[in-house]
């Protein structure tokens, strides 16, 4: 401003001034004392130790941490059967041809961009999802009191769905079968549910702990929340018959307790997408209300893409809605909107009738060649007269078995056989193949032998 130059605002305007300048003093004040404190700071990173050196190292993740000791092994016949991956029969990762294709339709598609999807997804995915999961005649769906949304694949949708009922359910405690997949329970404690049990396996006949589950549901307090594995339950590979399944909608809804499906394999277990989904669908015929969370991580072999769906089938349509108004409120703060391209291939699958019908035939192969491995391992065993009765191989079903090995043989058979799996002696039978099947027999019939 001019010094000749005044107006009725000229004083306004200097006191203004002076209080500019008083800021910009204490400013530079403040910014010297910042300087000469930085020496001091815990956080500069010029003097004295890190703010994180208190920071213990975790143990590696009992799963992935498998296959890191497995990379790390320079052993030629080393055999990684921790994680649950499909491998081709020359040990080789699978990209679906129908997933090949659905890509490249995706790429030559030049309308299509990068924008934020909604909260809950894209649209179609997750109406495929719920058709696909409940079947396209469910009156559920018809009666749209099915809410689906979009989420990070089965984990992601499982954390989800836990998030919400932490916050929305009149009861916090959620009963995991004995054993289960081993995030489970830390997915449903992270998201503020307390943790309980119930009896499922059974050691002595590798087989099911039937009586021993109907005795621990019995027994939960009314209103408590059951997961239940939809098909090929993880780790055991051993399912309810239709019957079991029948007794224990009945019991689950005789003390209103609330079914929270994760199903990680449809049509992975049987090579047949409605089979693999009919004890979902029991549940959904009485008009009674359920989660379910869905993953195309094994079926599609989508892993890193990590596409899944969450559904909560509710008693009426008005209470879907507030329900899935509710979800956004558990996803916006979470990952805000889930990723586009993996979905994208799925709904592109889904809603062709050749596209699904060529993906129910690689489906179909995949699961025929666990059952493959399944007989050849069980044969091999038995033509080496290891002891013991090894029939559960072949009546357990889907990606994994559960040996019966102790952590003491799994540990001899890392170091002498260099076998890599889990310490409860889980494999994973999609990574062997007619090669692999004669080395582990000898491991399995050393470490039996041997290490009893």
């Amino acid at each position: 401003m001019h010094p000749d130059f005044t107006s009725p605002s000229s004083s306004s305007s200097s006191s203004a001034d002076r209080r500019l300048n008083a800021l910009v003093r204490h400013l530079a004040t403040a910014s010297m004392v910042s300087q000469t404190a930085v020496a001091f700071s815990p956080t500069s990173g010029f003097h004295g130790d890190s703010v994180f050196s208190h920071v213990v190292r975790a143990p590696e993740d009992p799963i992935l941490g498998v296959t890191v000791a497995y990379n790390k092994d320079p052993s030629p016949v080393k055999l990684n059967l921790g994680v649950g991956a499909y491998r081709t029969e020359e040990g080789k990762p699978l990209v679906l041809n129908v997933v090949r294709k659905a890509e490249q339709m995706l790429l030559n598609d030049k309308s299509r961009v990068k924008e934020y999807l909604p909260i809950v997804g894209i649209a179609e995915f997750n109406k495929l999802s719920a058709k696909l999961i409940f079947g396209a005649d469910s009156p559920a769906i018809r009666e749209n009191r099915v809410t689906t949304v979009q989420c990070l694949s089965g984990t992601g949708s499982l954390r989800v769905g836990a998030e919400f009922l932490a916050r929305h359910y009149h009861q916090k405690t959620i009963y995991i079968p004995q054993p289960t997949w081993g995030n489970h329970p830390k997915v449903f404690t992270l998201a503020g549910l307390s943790v309980k049990t119930y009896r499922y396996y059974d050691p002595t006949t590798r087989g099911m702990n039937f009586q021993g589950l109907l005795e621990d549901l019995g027994s939960a307090p009314s209103g408590s929340i059951v997961l239940l594995h939809a098909c090929a339950h993880n780790p055991t590979g051993v399912d309810p018959t239709l019957q079991q399944w029948e007794q224990i909608r009945q019991l689950i809804r005789l003390k209103a307790l609330l079914p929270f499906f994760d199903s990680a394999y449809q049509g992975f277990a049987s090579g047949n997408l409605d089979e693999d989904a009919q004890s979902i669908r029991m549940f959904v015929a009485d008009g009674g209300e359920c989660f379910v969370a869905q993953s195309y991580a094994k079926n599609m072999g989508l892993y890193g893409e990590r596409v899944g769906a969450l559904s909560v089938v509710c008693r009426a349509a008005d209470v879907a809605s507030k329900v899935e108004s509710q979800l956004k409120l558990v996803i916006r703060p979470m990952f805000s909107n889930p990723p586009i391209h993996g979905a994208s291939i799925v709904a592109t699958i889904l809603k062709d009738s050749n596209m699904f019908n060529e993906w129910t035939i690689e489906l179909k192969a995949m699961a025929g060649r666990i059952i493959s491995m399944r007989k050849q391992l069980f044969d091999a065993l038995r033509a080496r007269g290891t002891p013991g009765d090894w029939s559960h191989i072949i009546k357990q079903i889907g990606m994994f078995t559960f040996t019966g090995l102790n952590s003491k043989q799994v540990e001899f058979m890392t170091r002498e056989y260099h076998i890599y799996m889990t310490s409860d002696g889980r494999i994973s039978m999609a990574g062997l193949s007619s090669k692999t099947v004669p080395h582990l027999a000898d491991a399995i019939h050393a470490a039996v032998t041997r290490m009893s």
